[in-house]
């Protein structure tokens, strides 16, 4: 069991790092004027994003594991596992607006200024530290 949880930690690290960066790809898309720095920029998000993927489905697999395969969060007083379980879905939705956000980028349709995406990626920053706190604390 050991190996699997150091496995999620390291797929949910790495996934975050690209949650983290890819947002911030976007704040400098936004202020960008040089055609050549934004193809660059944009090279950077696609391949970023196509990074993340994986991360994102090794990170759910190996959570699934622990969850279902160890019954880690399961049975009395593990409401802490619901609440968790609502933000991986809303990290999921972060991902796959970041997906489309970047899609928007790429046929010049961005209509959100660089102040609107550094507010934006301040989201996985407060789900990172919620989804710790119930798994640490396990408040309920």
């Amino acid at each position: 069991m050991l190996w699997v949880k150091a496995l999620h930690i390291v797929f949910i690290t790495s996934w975050f790092a690209g949650l983290f960066y890819l947002p911030r790809i976007f704040v400098n898309l936004a202020d960008e004027q040089n055609p050549a720095a934004r193809e660059r920029l944009l090279g950077m998000g696609r391949r970023l994003y196509r990074f993340m993927l994986p991360l994102a489905v090794l990170a759910l697999a190996f959570g699934l594991w622990l969850w279902l395969g160890y019954g880690i969060g399961t049975g009395p007083g593990n409401g802490w596992m619901h609440a968790k379980l609502a933000i991986v879905v809303l990290l999921m939705g972060y991902h796959h607006g970041c997906g489309r956000l970047l899609a928007k980028f790429e046929r010049g349709e961005n209509r959100r200024s660089a102040l609107w995406y550094r507010w934006f990626n301040e989201v996985p920053v407060l789900l990172l530290l919620a989804t710790v706190l119930l798994v640490v604390v396990k408040p309920f």
